[in-house]
């Protein structure tokens, strides 16, 4: 009897510790799980204006996303030129402490298709913006645009910038925002060089980043047709809002979300592009 009930207390020993090293296996996995999942969220987001408007206009988007957890920087960048442009882009991107999340309205499309060649830019985000390919410009897009699409109501330049008509600015800019907001911004249009909107890309970092692009079907700015295509060309991965060209003022969650949504899957896109380049 004795011995019998020695086994039985040594197997319920080990059954014990058998049940502790299974425990700790099993927490040492949730950790990391959970730091390999926190590591693959870039967490600094650089949010890029369009011409004509300040970085001002992101206050909202820049509050969803400070809120969630991000670090935000929002560039203002003088929309003169547009290497002049990206050198104050990517002053903006040296100063993070990690990889970069590089979103861009408009113009500022064009900006972080050149900008973003930097390497600590992990993915780029579109919203309602330019994303010209290798020689093209928002000039030459304008230029091209679908056939029967509204142009944007540019005035002649003044001095080699340009503005929008003011009478015209609310229903081409920014239907969907309160009237006296869309009066303000009319009235307070920052001035676009010439130069900046000729600005041709010499390297598109959409054909070597991850890149997102919401699409805003109400736009008067930059035709719905011309940013499917736009979009399409670059590979990105598309959403749709019923928005005017101002969807970060009228839609800042919907903005918000997609920015995050890359925040979450640009560090695993590019791994993916890398390993399937090296099996290439």
């Amino acid at each position: 009897m004795k011995s019998k009930a020695m086994a039985i207390g040594v197997r319920t020993r080990i059954s014990y510790c058998a049940l502790a090293i299974m425990t700790i296996i099993l927490s040492v996995g949730e950790n990391t799980m959970a730091q390999t999942k926190s590591t693959a969220v870039v967490k600094n987001i650089v949010l890029v204006h369009g011409g004509l408007v300040d970085g001002s206009g992101w206050k909202d988007v820049y509050k969803i996303l400070k809120k969630d957890g991000y670090t935000v920087s929002i560039v203002q960048e003088p929309t003169i030129s547009l290497p002049d442009d990206v050198a104050v882009t990517k002053r903006v991107i040296d100063s993070q402490n990690g990889p970069v999340i590089l979103v861009g309205h408009s113009y500022g499309g064009v900006v972080i298709t050149e900008a973003g060649n930097d390497s600590k830019v992990a993915g780029l985000v579109y919203v309602t913006a330019f994303a010209p390919d290798k020689g093209e410009s928002a000039a030459s897009i304008i230029k091209s645009a679908p056939p029967g699409a509204s142009a944007p109501p540019i005035l002649p330049p003044q001095d080699g910038y340009l503005f929008l008509d003011k009478a015209k600015f609310p229903a081409a800019f920014a239907a969907d925002v309160s009237p006296d907001l869309a009066s303000f911004m009319a009235d307070s249009q920052v001035p676009w060089g010439v130069e900046a909107l000729g600005g041709a890309i010499t390297q598109p970092a959409w054909k070597i980043k991850p890149s997102w692009y919401l699409i805003t079907t109400e736009d008067k700015m930059i035709p719905p047709d011309a940013q499917r295509a736009m979009s399409k060309r670059a590979g990105s991965t598309i959403v749709k809002v019923k928005s005017s060209h101002s969807v970060f003022l009228s839609h800042p969650q919907a903005v918000a979300h997609l920015i995050e949504q890359a925040a979450t899957g640009a560090l695993v896109a590019t791994k993916e592009g890398a390993t399937n380049a090296a099996a290439d």
